[in-house]
């Protein structure tokens, strides 16, 4: 588990305002492969059957994959999971953009987030670091707005995921947004994020995936972008 995987979980528990970090859950790794199909299994052994898709029972889950935040095509994506308030089923919803290789440079594979915060708040991560900020402030302001005031209120280089007035307001097909306009967007995850109060997660670092044999790693990830360069030249674009 060395390779491709920072080997930790955060887990943020908003109801009594506690982070605790636990080491990922290798064996289901192995066999749920990719940031989806982890997520999916924290999801279904954690949350009972029945609960309210906007209670402090359900968890939404971000997570990355193995081949996150490495020079591998197309692995930049994150997944949300929890369940959905717009279906009542399990949800998923992924995204691009720089959050995923951020949440990865941050020393965590994903964020595990349990109860509901009494007031506003963001998660910032940095470095292996965590903690719950105020957001009061931030409450009302639309994705753009709290980006722009994360990056004013903080000395550190982050990328952010958070939510707007839909969200907040908990409608139930609101997306969960980052890099301001890429947008985690099935489901209404968004509305869970806003039933437990968190306005945003904010994540940065210098922490490196590690790989197995990185020159290798690097020939295959460079066939890779060129088997996608052919394939769009051969049908004319």
């Amino acid at each position: 588990m060395a390779f491709g995987y920072m080997g930790q979980i955060l887990r943020v528990d908003l109801s009594r305002g506690k982070i605790t970090k636990e080491e990922i859950r290798h064996d289901w790794a192995v066999k749920f492969l990719g940031g989806a199909g982890l997520a999916t299994k924290y999801l279904y052994e954690e949350v009972p059957k029945g609960v309210d898709a906007l209670g402090p029972e359900n968890k939404l889950i971000f997570m990355s994959g193995p081949l996150t935040g490495t020079a591998s095509a197309s692995a930049s994506r994150y997944s949300v999971v929890a369940k959905s308030p717009l279906t009542g089923l399990w949800g998923q919803a992924n995204s691009g953009g720089h959050f995923g290789p951020a949440l990865k440079r941050s020393g965590f594979d994903g964020i595990i987030v349990e109860g509901m915060s009494p007031r506003p708040v963001y998660l910032k991560l940095t470095d292996g670091e965590a903690e719950l900020c105020d957001a009061e402030g931030l409450w009302g302001k639309t994705v753009s707005e709290t980006e722009d005031a994360i990056h004013a209120a903080t000395d550190t280089k982050l990328t952010i995921a958070s939510i707007g007035p839909g969200g907040e307001n908990l409608v139930r097909f609101a997306a969960i947004m980052n890099n301001k306009h890429r947008a985690a967007g099935r489901c209404g995850l968004g509305a869970v994020m806003g039933s437990k109060r968190l306005k945003a997660v904010a994540c940065g670092g210098k922490t490196s995936v590690k790989l197995a044999d990185p020159d290798q790693f690097k020939l295959s990830a460079k066939r890779q972008i060129d088997l996608i360069d052919e394939s769009i030249l051969k049908v004319g674009f």
